[in-house]
């Protein structure tokens, strides 16, 4: 707590606060289906960057072959936005045209 001093010479606590600190938000990150990137590569992603099991990661590639679209694990912002850039450069080098997007938790 401070003091502070007012004009007409009276004087007044002033509380001071502390910031909370707050839990980052959260952002899903969904690979999106489409018509030409084989299911063993979206495995392989799914193992690689996003350290799935190999059941888990079946799970995941069915439901975006099936749905259009499969949830892959919520992250924060940077780490999403990072496995998001990893997934587009692996799938360009291998020639696939797979798209992993985020969504605010």
């Amino acid at each position: 707590m401070s003091v502070s001093q007012q004009s007409d010479g009276q004087t007044e606590a002033i509380e001071e606060t502390t910031p909370v600190p707050q839990e980052p938000e959260e952002y899903r990150v969904i690979l999106l289906n489409d018509d030409f990137t084989t299911m063993e590569f979206v495995v392989s992603i799914l193992m690689t960057i996003f350290h799935k099991t190999l059941p888990e990661a079946t799970k995941i590639m069915i439901d975006v072959h099936r749905k259009g679209r499969g949830n892959v694990g919520e992250y924060s912002y940077d780490i999403a936005a990072t496995k998001i850039n990893q997934v587009h450069l692996l799938a360009r080098q291998m020639g696939f045209p797979l798209k992993c997007t985020m969504e605010r938790v």
